[in-house]
């Protein structure tokens, strides 16, 4: 368990598959490249997931993708400013390839209930490193699940 104190991220909501990840990756670079919105970066990329495709069909899987951002940030549309207001997290590394951090998820959430906790938000994914310069299997995603007590 964690405190995280609050913070403002940019992102690009979606509905659908994770199988449009990538597309909607890039929509974000455009974005905030175009937007000049690089600068105000504050920390890794994020995956925000409101539900679980696990329990929902493919395109109604609802998840954004974005950027921890200064509070200056001032990012227009496509791109939505938002604030992570979740102060008790739940929190695990996945250590591979992100097609298998739904196993750590699952994993975390059984945890949280035995120690007598529940859910309390969206899943927060934290790239910690950039696939494209590490092999799948040194992947290191950090995970968050809003907490509180029963």
């Amino acid at each position: 368990m964690k405190e995280i104190k609050p913070f403002t991220y940019c992102s690009i909501a979606h509905k659908g598959p994770l199988a449009d990840m990538s597309g909607v990756i890039g929509q974000l670079m455009q974005a905030m490249q175009s937007q000049g919105l690089f600068a105000s970066i504050r920390g890794p990329m994020i995956g925000v997931y409101y539900n679980s495709p696990g329990q929902v069909k493919p395109e109604d899987f609802s998840w954004e993708v974005g950027f921890e951002v200064s509070e200056q940030a001032s990012p227009q549309a496509p791109l939505e400013k938002k604030t992570w207001n979740y102060a008790t997290i739940a929190a695990a590394v996945h250590a591979g390839p992100y097609a298998k951090a739904g196993e750590t998820i699952q994993r975390l959430m059984d945890w949280i209930k035995a120690q007598g906790f529940t859910a309390s938000g969206p899943v927060l994914e934290r790239y910690l490193n950039n696939p494209m310069q590490v092999k799948p299997e040194e992947l290191r995603t950090e995970i968050w699940i809003p907490a509180k007590k029963k």
